[in-house]
């Protein structure tokens, strides 16, 4: 009983910090933003993309709030017809630049590749720069509150998380475990304060960043092989000593991230072996979810079955606790809660079969990613 009653504190404890961030901690850009009265530049790669690129391309071309608004779009090697797809969307507009990207030279990957030949090739007179995948499709008002909050937060980089858009049984169970993970392990106040490069985070999605700063922390070159791009890049901006912040972007920005669950799990599996490291502590670390998060449930359940109500009462305790943290994160990011957050000890246990899968892929070098090696 005292080993389940620790169990219990420490889950309590998570979801009392869960809370913390997410009442007190989490940015909130304003959607009233004024005008911005600095050049913007947007910037948009594409690999592959003909299918899903229209909206956010005409999200793009309604943001409102930003008369120095520039957008260039590189098709990165698209063998679908991206590029022409672009073309008829965007038309003649003049705030649109079309690039062909060129391939990864050796030493690079595609996605960091793609992006350090948008920011040097954007306009020189933007101060501000805003990645945007395909995927994201974002408010009128977006860029204005992104670029009014990085300036306001007196920040380098600002990631504004969208509102991860869910649709399949698969999105439910593993999509919204990217922001309660966050929220939950990641001490947003101390990251922002904290000139440690290992306490950091960041999404590629939608990032905003100040281009004095991307620049001297050595942009996207500085991460030229690193598959959680974002993330080190936001370390790079550490190191040079820019600060960073999080920032709730569901009022801003929606995205749905994968289609099906082949998708999802190649996805997730080309990225999860570099987001813990040494499979050593990745195996720590998941072994200390499926304990907190997922025993709780089974051990109230062995409870009832043993005829022991205190065991039983103490497990229900432990599995309620872990799906309040769900509840909290869904709330303040705008994602679903009901009935999904109840399946949170199985999300738990996709999760950790995902971080198999990534590290014995990675280990027979079959992990890719569009076509593209990512190990």
């Amino acid at each position: 009983m005292t080993v389940l009653l620790a169990l219990l504190i420490a889950v309590a404890a998570l979801t009392g910090h869960t809370w913390l961030n997410a009442a007190r901690w989490l940015r909130r850009p304003t959607d009233r933003p004024d005008a911005v009265d600095e050049p913007v530049a947007v910037l948009l790669p594409l690999r592959d993309e003909a299918t899903r690129v229209t909206p956010c391309l005409r999200a793009l071309l309604a943001q409102r709030g930003v008369p120095g608004l520039r957008i260039v779009v590189l098709d990165d090697g698209s063998t679908d017809g991206t590029a022409d797809v672009v073309r008829a969307v965007v038309g003649d507009d003049p705030r649109v630049t079309l690039l062909s990207g060129v391939a990864p030279p050796p030493g690079w990957l595609g996605k960091p590749h793609a992006c350090w030949q948008l920011a040097t090739r954007a306009d020189p007179d933007a101060t501000a720069l805003v990645f945007v995948d395909a995927d994201v499709v974002l408010a009128p008002h977006a860029v204005a509150a992104a670029v009014t909050e990085l300036r306001a937060a007196r920040v380098t980089l600002l990631s504004p998380y969208p509102r991860i858009v869910v649709a399949t049984a698969a999105d439910r169970l593993v999509q919204p475990l990217l922001q309660w993970l966050w929220l939950t392990f990641l001490p947003l106040r101390a990251m922002e304060r904290s000139p440690r490069p290992s306490l950091a985070a960041a999404g590629g999605q939608f990032l905003v960043v100040d281009r004095a700063g991307y620049t001297a922390a050595g942009g996207h070159a500085a991460v030229a092989d690193r598959i959680l791009e974002d993330v080190e890049l936001a370390r790079a901006v550490k190191r040079a000593g820019g600060r960073i912040a999080l920032a709730d972007g569901s009022r801003l920005a929606t995205c749905r991230m994968y289609d099906d669950w082949p998708q999802l799990r190649d996805g997730y599996s080309k990225s999860l072996w570099a987001s813990f490291g040494h499979p050593g502590a990745a195996a720590a670390v998941v072994a200390a979810l499926l304990l907190l998060y997922t025993a709780p449930p089974l051990v109230a359940l062995a409870g009832v079955v043993a005829g022991a109500p205190g065991v039983a009462a103490v497990g229900l305790a432990g599995y309620l606790l872990g799906v309040a943290g769900r509840v909290l994160t869904a709330r303040a990011t705008g994602g679903r809660w009901w009935p999904d957050a109840l399946a949170h000890p199985v999300s738990v246990v996709v999760l950790g079969w995902l971080t198999v899968r990534s590290y014995h892929l990675r280990k027979r070098r079959r992990l890719t990613w569009r076509g593209r090696p990512v190990s």
